[in-house]
């Protein structure tokens, strides 16, 4: 590949990210999360909705009555508000209505007092969902499957780490390496920590992953400098050891679903599934930009192959700061 097309490749890993990342953003703004948790007396409700999105209805069955006033608190990105009802009938096999939802989607959990837990996801075309007390198998996978491919999808700070790889990694052979090693160490952290045998604070873990970017993004612009690093070099032990701090994180996703209790390794195994599907996805969709790119003759100035890496590490260390500060 000429020198040329090299310019024009590192530009277009930088426009698609940022590609990737407004459909992220946008996707946060707009997803609102509810929770039915019902117990001997009643059930409590939770509902969450994000800072630009709007209130919804919820129509439960003939005969509930609400048992407290609604809670309404204001916290990072949004509203919650809790309450209590009393469902005479209880959940199971009940239909919940949602006729007035206006947002992107709803992410909805519901643990029975058997404790059977249900997790489903509505858009505003669906107006109702059924409590089906424990989904099947197949359900469970499907439903897990999509959650872990929207996650990695919309997870822009994951993406961003998979990006510097390939415009670092050099050869096939190198790169497949790495693309592997950093399935298998996030697959294992998600597993462990997903599992409970590994209990790490959500707030630091979303700092480093972030710090990890910027540590590969330097990487990069110390290789163009002639200085190359241990990531060009040896660039599985690298993905190694911040795969499994990329797990934590993916972990930390999850434990804010939950995971049914009558399927927990299925909805383990299609959720990091789905995972290394929106990788892939990502991986194959700049791959496909590029080979697109071969074909162009178009004049880019030498400055262009240095903006991919600062541009990455620029973003990667504001979350640093942010998520810091957070703390």
């Amino acid at each position: 590949m000429g020198a040329k097309k090299k310019y024009i490749a590192r530009c277009a890993f930088f426009c698609f990210a940022w590609f990737m990342a407004w459909p992220s953003f946008a996707h946060e703004m707009n997803t609102a999360y509810l929770e039915l948790r019902e117990r001997e007396h009643d059930v409590g409700v939770l509902v969450r909705i994000p800072e630009f999105g709007k209130s919804f209805s919820i129509v439960f069955p003939e005969g509930s009555v609400e048992q407290s006033e609604p809670i309404t608190r204001i916290i990072e990105g949004g509203t919650v508000k809790t309450w209590r009802m009393a469902v005479p009938e209880g959940l199971e096999n009940e239909q919940i209505g949602i006729p007035d939802l206006e947002i992107n989607d709803l992410l909805i959990r519901v643990q029975l007092h058997g404790g059977s837990v249900q997790t489903l996801r509505l858009t505003p075309e669906d107006k109702e969902f059924t409590i089906t007390g424990a989904p099947s198998q197949a359900a469970v996978a499907g439903t897990y499957f999509v959650l872990g491919l929207e996650h990695i999808l919309e997870g822009i700070d994951h993406l961003l780490f998979v990006q510097a790889l390939l415009i670092l990694v050099k050869g096939w052979k190198k790169l497949t390496g790495a693309i592997t090693t950093f399935t298998v160490a996030h697959s294992i952290t998600l597993a462990l920590a997903s599992l409970g045998f590994v209990h790490v604070p959500a707030p630091p873990v979303e700092a480093i992953i972030a710090l990890s970017i910027v540590f590969v993004a330097c990487e990069i612009i110390h290789g163009r400098q002639g200085r190359p690093g241990i990531t060009e070099k040896s660039p599985w032990l690298v993905t190694l050891s911040f795969g499994l701090l990329h797990g934590l994180g993916f972990a930390g996703a999850l434990s804010e679903i939950g995971l049914p209790q009558h399927a927990i390794p299925m909805a383990l195994l299609f959720f990091n599934v789905g995972v290394e599907a929106g990788q892939l996805l990502f991986v194959f969709a700049v791959l496909f930009i590029l080979g697109i790119l071969r074909f162009t003759k178009l004049p880019m100035p030498g400055y262009i192959r240095w903006i991919p890496p600062y541009a990455i590490g620029t973003v990667a260390m504001f979350w640093v700061i942010e998520r810091v500060a957070g703390f």
